[in-house]
This record gives C-alpha cells, structure tokens and sequence, in this order.
C-alpha cells in the first residue's frame, strides 16, 4: 500500500488551484478531475458510500460503525484547493533527519529557506521534511489534511476489531477563495461534530475564527486636461489615498496578532476618472467587526459630503462569522480533541485562528467544526513544508479522538 508520503507528494504534484474570478463549482476544472481521482481510490481502497457531489464539488464517504449501541457520528474536513501562488509543475523534495541547517530548495536560482528567516525550522530537527523546490508552493495546504483522513480511516477499515461509531469524510473545493463550503450539504452529511484537518503545527486546536467581510470600493473621479484642470479634476488615486487614510494606520494585519483584527487593502487600481479598492475586513469580536464596516460607510459619507458629490461608493458583503458563537454552546468536539491530545502527549495549542476555515461556515450549518493541526507550516508561497513525523501525530489524533467517541 502507497506510504503516507507518496500520497502527499502524488496528490501536491496535481495543480488544484482555485479561481476567485470563476463562477463555476468548483473554481477550476483540475478540481473537479482531482475530486474524481479521489472518489474512485476511496472506492478501491474500501470505503462505503463513495460520492462525488456534481453539484458542489464535495467527495463524501463512510465507514460504517461496527458498534452494537449508538455514538454521536463523527465527520473529517479537508479541502483540495490551493492558494494563489504559482501550482504549475510542483516537484516536493524529500529531507531525510534534517539537520537543523538552511535548506536549499533550488540551486540554480539560489532559493534558500533560512532558519534566521524561518526559526520555526529548529522544531523539526531530526524530522523527514516535505518541501518545495523553490519554485511554486506545495499544497501540503490541505493535501496534507486529506492524507491524514484517508490514512486514519483506512486505520479503521483494516482493524474491524478496534470499536469506532460512523465515520464521514469530505474533501471539498474552493476553500482558499472563500467559498467552499457555501454549498455544503451539512443535513446529508449526517454528523454530530466534525473536525477540519487544515491548521498547521503540532498541537494547535482552534475553535474560535475571525468574523470576515469583504469590502469593494468604487471611486468616481473628474478627468480633463491637466492644463485647465484647476476646480474640475477630480483624481481617483487621491480620493484612495485620503480614503485609506482614514482608516486606523496600526489596524493592519502586518502589525497585528491574536484577537486583534484589521482592514487589509488587497489590491488597488486607479485612473484619474474611476478607481477600485479591495479590502478584507477582519476581527473576532462581532461588535468590532460591526463597528469596522460601519466606520468604512461612515468614512465614504464622510468623502461625499466633503466633495458634494456620490464618489465613494462602498459594497460590503459578509464571507463567514466566528466559529466560536456555535462551538461555544457545545464544547464536546473540543475536549474531544483535547482529550486525545493528551492522551498522546501532545500539549494542546488553543487559540483563534487568524483565519477562517470550512469549519467557520459549517459549524453555521448546525455541525460544530473545529479545526486541527496538520503538521505543515509556511502555507501559500515557495517556503512551504510538512513535516513526515507530525503529520502521523495529527493521524494519531484523530484516531483517538475517535475512539473516545467510541466509549
């Protein structure tokens, strides 16, 4: 049978980037081929009731409960998609006992991930890393979490004497793009709690997310000659910068961490007579994120009125809300997992995620769904890697978690 690692290393060589510019579901017409690839080998490696969902891209399977009573069903989360970085020709490398040192990920363009730069790199002394070749990232960004599912529920399909309730896996796409779960079928998923395999080191157990909206900017400007410009022009790019001015200049995710959330100006394009601004909204707090959106539309008033005219126009559209306000009512998954970290030697790692997850809109859809390490880090660019050893731990995880579900 194919090792933890081929699998990984097969699955990141396909290019599953999702497209945020796509209406289609999925994103990406690799997806789909992907998702189909994954139906059939659950199939052929035993699983029951195998299915590739056409209409929201989700593959779905079971492994039945062998118990004589009834346990709460338990669902695994991971997501095929890839971030928005360069996916064309991976080609993982393979770092037996690493030495603590930089690594060369590619000679001939002298790409070198350096431990000054990345000391997480000293935690994995002596491991077997996964990394890129400097050139495109690895997708270990959530190949690594559809692995360890398959990996611990094949666990179970070949010891039938080890006790476990209904297991559900899903693996689904578009999550880097924010929509992945958005047609998610949570009632025919069947379970009580689920978890998402897409968090990163050792240990980490996150239930808490931000809550999330984006937010467009249209900008309507005056263009004419610049010679009789005076009183008439009205330029776009200065209306942004007066515009993103007003905004807290500390409240950016480059000087923030923890609870603490921001606005981020994801990308700008001006001409003297229209401009578009992009921002993502962020925090964990509900009556932050509230009052952050609301200081967007007070600011906009704010510029018309200045400019006796409708240039700022602000559309806002929420993307997910913290997980928390769900997860909070029911603590079960949580010290769940907890529980079998513990029980494993692993200390837990509670925090918020600076993110969101699946887990984030699903846990909305009644299936409280916190999320669980990985064992890879330095997601979404060339610098990324997992770690063999941790992520047989994250394996180890969820099959205890499991059979504490099971008693």
């Amino acid at each position: 049978m194919e090792t933890m690692v081929e699998r990984l290393i097969r699955y990141c060589k396909v290019n599953t980037r999702s497209d945020a510019t796509s209406t289609a579901v999925p994103s990406t017409v690799s997806q789909v081929e992907f998702a189909k690839m994954l139906a059939k080998e659950l199939e052929e490696l035993g699983f029951s009731e195998v299915t590739h969902r056409l209409d929201n891209g989700f593959v779905v399977a079971t492994v039945p409960s062998n118990l004589d009573k009834p346990v709460d069903t338990l669902g695994f989360i991971a997501h095929f998609d890839t971030a928005d970085f360069n996916s064309e020709n991976i080609s993982p490398q393979i770092i037996e006992n690493y030495d603590g040192q930089d690594i060369l990920l590619n000679k001939n363009m002298d790409v070198v991930m350096q431990v000054e730069k990345f000391p997480n790199l000293r935690n994995y002394v002596g491991h077997t890393l996964i990394t890129t070749d400097g050139t495109t990232l690895l997708g270990a960004d959530d190949k690594a979490g559809i692995v360890e599912i398959i990996e611990a529920m094949l666990y179970f399909i070949s010891h039938p004497e080890v006790k476990h309730g209904e297991l559900r896996i899903a693996f689904g796409p578009d999550e880097e793009i924010g929509r992945g779960a958005n047609l998610f079928d949570a009632k025919g998923f069947r379970a009580k709690y689920a978890y998402t395999l897409d968090g990163s080191v050792l240990g980490e157990l996150e239930y808490e997310s931000f809550n999330a909206a984006s937010a467009k900017v249209t900008l309507h400007g005056v263009s004419v000659h610049p010679g009789t410009a005076k009183d008439k022009m009205v330029n776009t790019a200065k209306l942004a910068f007066e515009f993103d001015s007003m905004l807290p200049e500390d409240e950016v995710p480059e000087k923030t961490e923890g609870y603490q959330g921001f606005f981020l100006l994801s990308d700008m394009k001006t001409t003297i007579e229209e401009g578009h601004m992009n921002y993502i909204v962020r925090d964990h707090d509900k009556q932050k994120f509230l009052a952050r959106k609301q200081m967007m539309l007070d600011n906009a008033k704010a510029m018309n009125e200045k400019y006796g005219a409708n240039r700022v126009v602000v559309d806002m559209k929420d993307s997910y809300y913290n997980m928390a306000e769900v997860i909070s009512k029911d603590f079960k998954p949580v010290e769940l997992a907890k529980q079998a970290m513990e029980n494993l030697g692993i200390q837990p790692i509670i925090k918020p995620i600076r993110g969101g997850t699946d887990g984030s809109k699903i846990s909305f859809m009644g299936i409280p769904t916190p999320n669980l390490f990985t064992g890879a880090e330095n997601f979404h660019g060339k610098y990324e890697f997992a770690s063999k050893q941790i992520m047989e731990k994250a394996v180890d995880v969820i099959i205890e978690i499991v059979k504490l579900n099971a008693m």
